[in-house]
């Protein structure tokens, strides 16, 4: 019987890690070390999705996130959710997203984050996202974001703190613009 549940217990755990996504990707530009790079599925017809990851700014100088590209879409850009007066508010953020040095930017739903404007196709859970962002002195920087689940939080075991406490309100993966 200990043999039995042993197996099984094993087997629990090896399911899931391969359930888990990969998120352990870590990409370095310069003094930028990005992490939990991922997006969420989206539904057909969809024209445009969300961008999440994470930026830590291990130097003594700022640097700034000023946009990307992606072959799946037309666009990214970097955007920017609010609360005024109660009411939800998404802009784009024309300037970029400045990454001050020795702080950490996390991207995620409900705060800061990429958007895939004008997409040609939906995006797939399971799918790696090959995508390259724009830093004003870290340059051009190819990494890959995990899709996942359309109603996904955060990677597995990340979290969820985007610097807004959204909960309960909608996100915008597949919101026609």
């Amino acid at each position: 019987m200990k043999q039995i549940v042993r197996t099984l217990a094993y087997a629990v755990a090896f399911a899931a890690l391969l359930a888990a996504p990969a998120g352990a990707e870590e990409v370095k530009a310069g003094d930028l070390v990005i992490t939990q790079a991922w997006s969420r599925a989206t539904p057909g017809g969809a024209k445009v999705a969300g961008g999440y990851l994470t930026i830590e700014n291990k130097g003594s100088a700022a640097d700034r996130l000023i946009g990307g590209a992606v072959d799946v879409a037309a666009r990214v850009e970097v955007h920017e959710m609010s609360m005024k007066d109660g009411v939800m508010i998404m802009r784009q953020l024309d300037k970029g997203l400045a990454i001050e040095p020795g702080k950490t930017v996390k991207l995620a739903p409900g705060g800061y984050h990429l958007m895939l404007m004008d997409l040609k196709s939906p995006l797939k859970q399971g799918d790696k996202l090959p995508v390259t962002l724009e830093f004003e002195k870290a340059g051009k920087v190819k990494l890959s974001l995990d899709v996942l689940g359309v109603g996904a939080q955060a990677p597995a075991g990340a979290g969820h703190s985007g610097g807004h406490d959204m909960k309960g309100m909608p996100d915008h993966s597949g919101m026609k613009k």
